[in-house]
Formats: C-alpha cells, sequence, structure tokens
C-alpha cells in the first residue's frame, strides 16, 4: 500500500504556488532556468503553472515539459473543462505528466465563493476527474481548504475521486489555520474512513499563515500522508507554503523520530535558493532556516567559543550539507575573545597576551557601535593597537607634592 511506503513524494510548486505571490512573478525563460535547478535538485513533481490563467503560464508549462524530461511535470486546473483542456494541452511536450484538478469543498467557499451545493460540487469534481483520466492516467485531485471542510462531505469527495481515477489526493490546508496535532489527526481520519484510501497517495500542501507550514506538512506524514508540496524558500501566496529546504532537511536531521526519505540532493539546496532570489530579486531573510545569510553565523561569545572547539556544540547541520559556505564567526558586541583570537589567526596575524586583550576590547567597543566588526576593521584595531604601543611613552605630568604642595616648605 502506497501508506506503507517510507519514500516522501517531493511535489515543487515554485512556479506556480510561489510564483504567485506579489513581487515573484518570473518570465518564462526565468521559469525554465529554474525548473531545470529544481529538476538538478531532485524534486519527483515540478508544478510548472496554472495555464489557464495567462498564455504566458501556458507557455512557460509548455517550455518546462519541453525542456525539463525527468521530473513529472504537473499543470494546475479548476474542474472546468475549459481549464483541464488547456492544462492539458500546454503538458503535450512532456515526458512525464500530470494534471492537477482542484476544487473548494468547504461551506464557507462552497456558500460565499462558488455559490455552489455540495452536490454540484461533487457532480463538478467527478466530471473532471474523468475528463482528466481522458488525457493522462496521472491525476491529481485537490479539495482546496480541506482542513475547514465538512469531514463526511470531504470524505464522500475523496472515495468519489478515487472511484474516477485519482491517483494522489492532496488534503490543503489552504488558509495555514490548522495545528500540527490537528494535521496528524485528520490525515489518519480521513485515510481510516475512505474504504479505497489505500488504492492512492495522499499529499499535503501547508501554507504558513500561522507560522507552522513546514510542522503540519511533516505533521501530515506522520498521519500518511506520502507527498509533500512546498516551495524553495517557503515562497508562495500570503505568507507564504512549507519550505522545501526545510521538510527536507527535517527527515535528514531527524531520521530518529521521521524516518522517511526524499530524492532531493541536500546539497543542491543552498545554489538553488541562491538562484531563486537572483531571478525574483526578493532576498531571503537573515535568519532563514537552512538557506538564510545568518543559519550557520555565531556572533555570541558562548556560542562561538563552543563551534571553534566542536561544532556539533551549536549546528545540528553541517554548511556543506545544504551548500552553504563555511560556518561564520560574527565579530560584534557579544563576541568572546576566543573568537577574535581565532579570526586574527585565520587572517595571519598573530597576537601577544597584551595585544589580544586590547583587541578584545576594541573590538567590542567598535561593535556597540556598528553592527559587526569586518576583517578590514580588524586589521585596522590591530594596526592602531601596535601603533600606540611603538610611540615612546610620554613623560609622566608633575604629581602635586612634587611642586612643594603638603611638604611644609
Amino acid at each position: 500500500m502506497a501508506e506503507a511506503s517510507n519514500r516522501i513524494v517531493i511535489f515543487d510548486t515554485t512556479l506556480r504556488d510561489g510564483e504567485q505571490a506579489p513581487g515573484f512573478s518570473l518570465d518564462v525563460a526565468a521559469k525554465v532556468a529554474l525548473a531545470r535547478a529544481i529538476d538538478a535538485l531532485g524534486a519527483d513533481v515540478i508544478e510548472a503553472g496554472f495555464p489557464i490563467a495567462s498564455p504566458a503560464d501556458a507557455e512557460a508549462v509548455w517550455q518546462v515539459s519541453r525542456e525539463v524530461r525527468r521530473p513529472v511535470i504537473a499543470a494546475l486546473a479548476r474542474c472546468r473543462p475549459a481549464d483541464i483542456e488547456e492544462a492539458a494541452r500546454s503538458l503535450g511536450p512532456a515526458a512525464r505528466r500530470r494534471l492537477h484538478i482542484f476544487l473548494a469543498t468547504s461551506d464557507l467557499h462552497l456558500s460565499r465563493k462558488l455559490q455552489m451545493s455540495r452536490e454540484s460540487c461533487l457532480e463538478a469534481i467527478v466530471d473532471g476527474a474523468r475528463l482528466a483520466r481522458r488525457f493522462t492516467d496521472d491525476v491529481e485531485f485537490s479539495a482546496e481548504d480541506a482542513t475547514r471542510s465538512d469531514r463526511d462531505f470531504l470524505c464522500r469527495v475523496i472515495e468519489a475521486v478515487i472511484r474516477a481515477g485519482c491517483r494522489t489526493i492532496n488534503l490543503p490546508d489552504t488558509v495555514g489555520y490548522a495545528t500540527p496535532d490537528e494535521m496528524r489527526e485528520f490525515f489518519i481520519d480521513v485515510r481510516t474512513r475512505v474504504p479505497n484510501a489505500d488504492q492512492v497517495i495522499f499529499s499535503t500542501h501547508c501554507h504558513d499563515d500561522l507560522g507552522l507550514a513546514t510542522a503540519n506538512s511533516l505533521a501530515a506524514i506522520q498521519g500518511g500522508a506520502r507527498q509533500v508540496e512546498c516551495t524553495i524558500n517557503g515562497i508562495g501566496e500570503r505568507a507564504g507554503n512549507a519550505a522545501l529546504e526545510e521538510i527536507v532537511m527535517a527527515l535528514k536531521v531527524r531520521r530518529n523520530r521521521l524516518p522517511f526519505d526524499t530524492a532531493v540532493d541536500a546539497r543542491a539546496l543552498y545554489e538553488t535558493s541562491q538562484l531563486l532570489t537572483a531571478l525574483t530579486e526578493e532576498a531571503v531573510q537573515a535568519n532563514k532556516a537552512i538557506v538564510g545569510r545568518n543559519a550557520f553565523a555565531h556572533e555570541a561569545g558562548i556560542h562561538q567559543d563552543g563551534v571553534l572547539k566542536d561544532p556539533r556544540t551549536y549546528e545540528i547541520i553541517r554548511p556543506q550539507d545544504v551548500g552553504q559556505p563555511a560556518a561564520r564567526l560574527v565579530l560584534g558586541k557579544h563576541s568572546g575573545r576566543h573568537a577574535v583570537e581565532s579570526r586574527s589567526e585565520a587572517l595571519g596575524i598573530e597576537l601577544t597576551p597584551p595585544e589580544l586583550e586590547q583587541l578584545y576590547r576594541a573590538v567590542i567597543q567598535l561593535g556597540e557601535r556598528r553592527k559587526t566588526v569586518g576583517d578590514g576593521d580588524l586589521r585596522r584595531l590591530v594596526a592602531k593597537i601596535r601603533t600606540v604601543d611603538s610611540e615612546p611613552a610620554a613623560a609622566p605630568a608633575p604629581h602635586a607634592d612634587a611642586v612643594g604642595y603638603g611638604h611644609g616648605v
């Protein structure tokens, strides 16, 4: 059965859901370049776009399908004939193709957005699945707003689309509302209640509105999901999606609690992240896990001392494991003597104990006024200390007693 496998399918939706985020638009050439990088990274499925949305999106799906041959290429479509037919056309050159159809199943979406009854919704979903199956054996269905849907109705929908031929069932936390304990229970309950659940792979697609997208994705895996939909750097609608790099590294680092594998080459994570930032001109926040500038940077003296003695004291991942540059000891107002000495030695500067003490105090003082103390700053401080030390000592100022005061003369 699919649920028994410990292999997690990585479904990358950077080019579709990620690119929908304001400020992250990509032209066709940029999408193809990024798709090649995601292919090299090892993602199993690349969702290349939403063809009905625009001619440019349809062209991007076509070009990615033609240029990227190893992974499955997916295209998104609503459960409408025009959407499905356009998505199928755009996937024409693909060596391996998937039609990803969706429709909301929550009463809130049905009544307020779609003005549709549950029965009409179920009929549209089944019709969409049957139409999609005419174009490919690989059809995925997503129940938009699944985590806020009536559970009985959702299970009816899932059972029906499996009978209609869908091979992957995605249950998105569309608005990032769920908590990890809910997500685990949600997937266990649905898989238990749907009679033909063992015939398909269940997928999770989490948003980060409460900062829980990665945690919820991992909880879904614990509940039986075997596909995770995610994006590079966690980009996506509103607060974004689950970050691919976080999912991959959580599974690698915590195999004792999460005994699952992916096909992703973690050593390419940083490079792929950097390519995305270059193409979108949107920087990753400095403290972003795995790929942020500060992910392997240390300023606090206690941390620096520990890392210099054994990196495992404060690093659960080696920078090289994700393709990051070597860990950085950032000198600033929180730094310790050990870090100042180590950085000086790396620059070829040998210090006497008195010089180290003076330099350490100078670094702390400069760090009070500036965010960081760079290598150039360090060299200038050393030069200043040595210049002062080499100057002749000035004659001491005469003490008051030396001019006769207080001696009774």
